[in-house]
């Protein structure tokens, strides 16, 4: 047939171009004789282009202009182009094909292809359209759910619901099974049950049936090498291109069991050996001071019992006596720990015990708390004082040495020996401060004498005798007394006795 049109067809042709002007399909007529005759404004934009001439003149020229990729990225041969399938008279009714501009790789579309061929009255052919559908997008959004899917380390698998087969599988789901692609895909739901032993596998079914979510239950996967693997597992409904399908997301039990077993047995250790410390012992929520536990050293030194103390903030029972020391532990908590810091806790008689107290910020359940440990010094300051006494008697009248004296002095030193050779070297590193408190208790002073004596609070003694606990490495007056002693000192110096006489 030559190129010329007759007038009817040609009036045939506007009307078939009218009519699919206004189509979001594109729509492209070739004539009989490979000539490109018309596009509408959607398939002029689907190639990147604003007028027909620039798609091409000619079928040979639009294959020299656009280059065609099938979707598994081979190149669509010449002779096979949409265009020179539908001139050789060969109706189709999908073809997908990639089309790029010839040396332009960034622009790239998708098109679905299908052929439709006008006739004249004696069937011959008049007029050859190509409808393109632009699926860029679709496929774009296909190609990264398939990234993604393949990605995703939490084992998922796809069952396409019209025949129960798996048409996809990712890698998490091989490495928490065991299996290997080939022995998934194609296989089918019953030959591979990941519904086997689910909680609630009845409505599980009946979901899948109705191509409904199936929401979390347990179930049992059964692995290729024999045995089994406990997982919880969901379903989602998904159409996969335009296959509707069911995409089954796991998460392996395994692990979560054997940390829930570990924590238990975690746990268990911590509350047997919070149980039976023998230095009383509370957790308390760090906040509120709310006690959540305490043990029975805790309960048998100040009295309360866990169901009576329990649940109840400190202040609340009474615990606290100097707000100002609960203060200072808060502030050092704030930093993780507090060591041996002095404070007075009040038991449930009302009586006070003197005690140095040690607290570590933990975090149990999810919940910021605080592990608290007390130390009660009443009776160890009794011994103190005896031996303080002891010594007062030593030193106004060596005459006045009894048997029951040289024994308790003699009973001390064996407990400690001195931490380094008696050549005073020591008392040379201490702070000016802390040697006017270390000798005012070598003179037996109490607290409340150091204190007024120095112009200090209580509180301040007491960090300094903590401070010097720690650096003799001793938790006893007594022992402290002593070691200084070794060390040369002999209580308060003449001439702070002078500066004293006179300040009074």
């Amino acid at each position: 047939m030559s190129g010329a049109i007759p007038p009817r067809h040609r009036a045939d042709h506007r009307q078939l171009q009218e009519l699919v002007a206004g189509l979001s399909d594109g729509v492209i007529l070739i004539d009989p004789d490979q000539s490109i005759i018309w596009a509408n404004a959607a398939a002029l934009e689907m190639h990147g282009v604003e007028r027909v001439s620039q798609l091409g003149r000619t079928v040979s020229e639009y294959r020299d202009r656009f280059e065609l990729r099938y979707r598994n990225k081979h190149q669509v041969p010449d002779g096979s182009y949409p265009m020179d399938r539908v001139l050789a008279g060969e109706a189709f009714d999908e073809v997908v094909v990639e089309v790029a501009p010839v040396g332009k790789s960034d622009q790239r579309w998708t098109h679905r292809i299908r052929s439709l061929v006008l006739t004249t009255e004696d069937k011959q052919p008049d007029c050859l359209a190509l409808v393109i559908d632009d699926q860029t997008e679709r496929f774009e959004a296909e190609q990264r759910f398939e990234k993604t899917f393949a990605a995703n380390p939490a084992p998922a698998i796809i069952l396409r619901l019209s025949d129960l087969r798996y048409i996809k599988v990712n890698r998490g789901f091989l490495e928490m099974t065991g299996y290997q692609d080939e022995d998934v895909i194609g296989r089918t739901a019953y030959e591979i049950d990941v519904l086997e032993g689910a909680a609630r596998r009845e409505l599980a079914i009946e979901r899948l049936q109705e191509g409904r979510t199936i929401p979390q239950m347990e179930a049992v996967l059964q692995l290729p090498g024999g045995g089994e693997k406990s997982v919880i597992v969901a379903g989602q409904p998904i159409d996969v291109g335009e296959t509707p399908c069911m995409l089954f997301t796991f998460a392996d039990l395994q692990g979560r069991r054997q940390a829930e077993e570990a924590l238990r047995q975690s746990e268990d250790r911590f509350a047997s050996i919070f149980r039976l410390s023998p230095v009383p012992t509370a957790l308390m929520l760090h906040d509120t001071w709310r006690l959540l536990m305490v043990n029975e050293a805790f309960s048998r030194e100040l009295g309360y019992p866990a169901p009576e103390a329990v649940g109840k903030d400190a202040a609340d029972v009474g615990l606290w006596t100097d707000p100002r020391g609960k203060e200072e532990l808060a502030r050092h908590l704030q930093t993780g720990s507090a060591r041996s810091l002095p404070m007075r806790l009040r038991t449930r008689e009302g009586s006070l015990l003197e005690c140095l107290v040690s607290g570590e910020a933990v975090e149990l359940s999810g919940q910021r708390c605080v592990l608290l440990v007390a130390q009660d010094m009443t009776r160890h300051q009794q011994t103190e004082a005896e031996i303080v006494q002891a010594l007062q008697a030593v030193l106004q009248d060596t005459s006045w040495l009894s048997k029951a004296i040289l024994k308790k002095l003699e009973s001390a030193r064996r407990e400690r020996q001195p931490a380094s050779p008696a050549d005073g070297r020591e008392l040379g590193r201490l702070s000016p401060r802390a040697l006017q408190v270390l000798e005012r208790i070598c003179s037996g002073f109490d607290d409340s004498r150091i204190a007024r004596d120095l112009g200090i609070s209580r509180n301040t003694v007491r960090n300094h005798l903590a401070a010097l606990y720690r650096r003799v490495g001793v938790n006893k007056r007594a022992d402290l007394v002593i070691w200084a002693r070794d060390q040369g000192l002999s209580g308060v110096s003449r001439q702070d006795m002078i500066l004293r006489a006179a300040a009074d």
